[in-house]
């Protein structure tokens, strides 16, 4: 299959801060807090500043936001039958909830469906990074509460993320048709190109410190279920409620089958919310998606 080839960079760069952890013992959290505070509102802000706004962002928002809540719903279930705490629960959501569809997902849908994909592609991966920095931040953030007193909140950390308010400054520029100049937009090229990358070298850090005595196989096979099993079916049923071509529902189903997002794995490592299982999540449900991807594809397509 040629979506494998896809695989090799996305695995290329977590070698990279697999490495820098191993052999030079460098700590991921500071590249975590620049990648969050100064490099991803760069990011957010292009993405919308770059794409033109129509209903597509509408219902495409509409199914992320659907697939998103029903699929905390069943983390939550979980948690409160397993009666976990706070920080295991958020655990489970954020690496359950948040799929890859920037890294992994676009250049697979580029694959498959050519460039009408990539347009529907694209706009799914700006909606996906605006729902990350918002609810996946309060979800890591609540779960990161415990002992942080009472005067902590999860909806102050979130205001505190500059990425909202480069997506909101993007939309602004976009509706008022304001250009920002050549060279200021070649700068923010620059950090915008970086950013994945370096989320991706945070996440092959917290790969390195993964030991299988560590593993959680119980709370990790839950996690795994979810994101690789349940979510496209909940995806199938969602897109039954959407007025979209067929390719479009297609696509939406294809990206709820992608693996754990790398995003939360910085997130969960920012607020101290079990990086190192949501990381292992992240790996396995990757190497798992080369059996899963496949079957999704031979079913829809």
């Amino acid at each position: 299959m040629n979506f494998i080839t896809v695989l090799i960079p996305i695995f290329g760069v977590f070698a990279i801060g697999f490495v820098g952890y191993k052999f030079l013992k460098m700590d991921s959290k500071p590249i975590s807090t620049m990648a969050i505070y100064l490099m991803s509102p760069f990011l957010a802000f292009r993405t919308f500043y770059q794409n033109a706004l129509n209903m597509d962002y509408f219902y495409l928002g509409f199914f992320l936001v659907s697939l998103m809540l029903l699929s905390i719903l069943i983390c939550y279930i979980v948690g409160l039958s397993k009666k976990w705490d706070n920080a295991t629960t958020s655990s489970l959501i954020l690496s359950s909830s948040f799929m890859n569809n920037g890294n992994y997902g676009t250049p697979l849908v580029l694959i498959v469906f050519g460039e009408t994909g990539l347009h529907y592609a694209i706009i799914l991966m700006v909606l996906q990074q605006l729902i990350m920095s918002t609810i996946g931040i309060y979800v890591a953030a609540k779960g990161g509460s415990n002992g942080k007193g009472m005067n902590f909140s999860p909806l102050k950390e979130v205001i505190k993320v500059p990425i909202v308010y480069g997506a909101v400054l993007g939309i602004c520029l976009k509706i008022t048709d304001v250009s920002i100049g050549s060279e200021l937009m070649t700068a923010v090229n620059m950090v915008s190109d970086a950013t994945i990358p370096t989320i991706m070298i945070v996440l092959g850090m917290q790969l390195a410190k993964i030991t299988l005595k560590k593993l959680e196989f119980g709370k990790l096979t839950f996690s795994l279920m979810i994101k690789l099993v349940i979510a496209p079916i909940i995806a199938y049923l969602i897109t039954i409620l959407l007025p979209v071509d067929e390719v479009v529902k297609d696509i939406l189903i294809l990206m709820a089958a992608m693996p754990t997002a790398a995003n939360t794995t910085m997130y969960a490592l920012q607020f101290d919310v079990k990086p190192e299982f949501v990381s292992s999540v992240t790996l396995i449900s990757t190497l798992l998606s080369i059996v899963t991807i496949p079957i999704i594809l031979a079913i829809i397509l």
